[in-house]
């Protein structure tokens, strides 16, 4: 039977990417990764919690040496820019998701997973380059030799905005409530930081305010 393993950062957008795919894709494993960044502590709680609601299973995997070369304010003491206009230089980390995604290529070569699903999106494509759909095309391009398996890459939000991932959400009733995404790390989501400002403008443009109560602070 066909089955999947799905990078999982407890963000809007891998939850809604496992809420659409877990049936079509068979997902039964999610990984979180922990590299030092301000919000691990958060990310790794809220995956706890969106894979016991969705009845899969959890890995945590650390990376510390990934801080070590992260210099940009993810990780450590530096102030995470507010608003969406800073470049992607002021949150970068070091080849992340080609990194992210081949570790998920080891668990699926050595497990026997068919494939790999990630948040990559259209709205974050415009600013990161490794969440458009050339990047996952040359990922899948080196499983065919760095992999016996094969697993491919896929991205189920890859033509989707931040409005359209939230609908998408209440149209599959994924439990909006359980997501975090500021970069920050605070208990809630401080509003002010590239992906809380992505976050709620998409909650408001779907009128989904109730969300924006429960995860922002007031």
């Amino acid at each position: 039977m066909t089955k999947s393993v799905i990078l999982l950062s407890g963000g809007l957008d891998s939850v809604v990417s496992l809420g659409i795919a877990k049936e079509k894709y068979n997902i039964t494993l999610a990984l979180t990764f922990d590299y030092g960044q301000k919000s691990a502590k958060q990310e790794i709680e809220a995956s706890a919690k969106i894979c016991a609601y969705y009845k899969i299973q959890h890995k945590v995997i650390k990376l510390d040496w990934l801080k070590e070369i992260t210099h940009t304010s993810l990780v450590g003491e530096k102030e995470v820019p507010k608003g969406i206009q800073e470049t992607s230089a002021a949150v970068w980390v070091p080849n992340r998701n080609g990194l992210f995604l081949n570790i998920a290529g080891c668990f699926a070569d050595g497990e026997d997973y068919d494939y790999i699903i990630i948040g990559a999106n259209l709205e974050e494509a415009h600013n990161f380059s490794d969440n458009t759909q050339n990047f996952i095309d040359r990922v899948n391009s080196e499983f065919e030799y760095s992999t016996k398996k094969h697993p491919k890459v896929i991205a189920p939000l890859i033509n989707f905005n931040k409005n359209d991932i939230v609908k998408q959400a209440m149209d599959y009733s994924i439990p909006l409530e359980l997501v975090t995404s500021c970069y920050n790390g605070f208990e809630k989501h401080c509003g002010e930081c590239e992906s809380c400002v992505r976050l709620k403008n998409a909650l408001i443009a779907n009128n989904a305010y109730k969300y924006i109560k429960l995860l922002f602070e007031e």
